[in-house]
């Protein structure tokens, strides 16, 4: 071996390296990139033999770049972009409505008729399997980590092709004993389940400008469906989405309050994918089933 290929690198090289460094750690880079972290603790070691460096320090907050691996940074975030834009022009040249389209979705819409159109769609196209994720973290739709993001928020500004297809409504919802004991008091007296409020807060933004002001927090959960199980076991009130809380068998809107404007419901996808011709059934029909029902998400009466 000449000294040239000693030193030569390759994609997977960088990729490897590129998952450790964004996640700080073997392990977390392996979990990342779904390979066994032993595997990728060789590999790493290989590709350092090969160019007779450290690429990474250890340090109590995990792996640290040496100067070397900070210089070879850019060029592998480059190689790795020009790698997903390759990717994305040959699957967009895909013409058959087969294969599988990857989609993620916050795990709210798991418990909404979403679940329906999605299941309309795999009996219309049996030739395409879906992928589905179900996560809050916002999918890179740039780097191909999903095809299609179905994402709740106010606005989008990824470099991606978004329709924004509803505007939701938010409310109150809590169990029917439950809401037997509120007045028409402000919310004296009642409680909400909180999400990630600091510990020991007792109220909260969200809290004084809806129409119980005067209602504390007392439980607090880290995600949604905690939260619907919560005020369904009769916790005390939880804000959702009007097309979350109206479907729960257990749960109905508090009396006393009118519904709140909330996020809106995005479809996304990158904008290389928009002649693939599964993705293109896939929004499509997504898009034009969730829009005709606009009336399930965005509730009459909500306050503007």
């Amino acid at each position: 071996m000449n000294i040239q290929e000693s030193h030569s690198l390759n994609w997977d090289d960088l990729k490897f390296f590129l998952a450790v460094t964004r996640s700080g750690t073997i392990r977390g880079g392996a979990d990342s990139i779904q390979v066994n972290h032993t595997t990728l603790a060789r590999r790493l070691s290989v590709m350092e033999e090969r160019i007779g460096s450290r690429l990474f320090d250890r340090s109590k907050q995990g792996l640290v770049l040496t100067q070397l691996g900070e210089d070879l940074l850019p060029y592998a975030e480059r190689v790795e972009e020009e790698m997903a834009t390759a990717s994305r022009i040959i699957v967009g040249r895909d013409a058959e409505p087969s294969g599988t389209v990857f989609v993620t979705l916050p795990h709210g819409l798991a418990m909404t008729s979403v679940m329906d159109d999605l299941s309309a769609f795999a009996a219309r196209y049996p030739d395409i399997s879906l992928n589905l994720t179900f996560t809050n973290d916002v999918a890179d739709l740039t780097r191909r980590e999903a095809d299609v993001s179905l994402r709740v928020a106010h606005e989008v500004t990824d470099d991606v092709v978004g329709r924004k297809l509803v505007q939701m409504s938010q409310a109150a919802y809590c169990t029917r004993s439950y809401a037997d004991g509120i007045s028409d008091n402000g919310g004296e007296g009642l409680h909400f389940i909180g999400w990630h409020e600091p510990e020991g807060a007792t109220t909260a933004k969200w809290i004084r400008d809806s129409c119980y002001p005067k209602a504390q927090l007392k439980h607090r959960v880290s995600e949604l469906v905690p939260m619907i199980t919560l005020a369904a076991a009769g916790f005390g009130m939880a804000y959702l989405a009007c097309n979350i809380g109206d479907r729960h068998p257990d749960l109905i809107r508090a009396p006393f309050q009118k519904p709140l404007p909330y996020r809106s419901l995005w479809l996304l996808l990158h904008r290389d994918l928009r002649n693939t011709a599964r993705v293109r059934l896939f929004v499509d029909f997504l898009a034009e089933r969730i829009t005709s029902r606009k009336n399930e998400f965005w509730v009459a009466g909500t306050d503007p």
